[in-house]
């Protein structure tokens, strides 16, 4: 069963991608769903993209829930670590 809920947000970063190049991403698309590569039956997939760049300029990532709530913690974490004025 899929849920076909999706977030998309604006973002300002980069990602190593294709052929090992660096690229601006701009979007990023979170979504539960079928993996195309994981051993899973279903993953939290996160792909950050570039789409002024075409298809190819995206970074894919499929997480178990569990990976990916652990990945949250590790963000919050680090973030939390972080003296207020340099995590603008």
């Amino acid at each position: 069963m899929c849920t076909y809920s999706t977030v998309k947000a604006e973002i300002d970063g980069s990602a190593k991608g294709p052929g090992s190049s660096w690229f601006h991403v701009t979007d990023v698309t979170v979504y539960f769903d079928h993996p195309v590569h994981a051993m899973a039956e279903h993953t939290l997939n996160i792909d950050f993209a570039a789409p002024d760049r075409g298809p190819s300029a995206r970074v894919a990532l499929e997480l178990t829930a569990d990976s990916a709530r652990a990945l949250v913690t590790a963000i919050q974490d680090a973030l939390a670590a972080v003296p207020a004025e340099m995590a603008v």
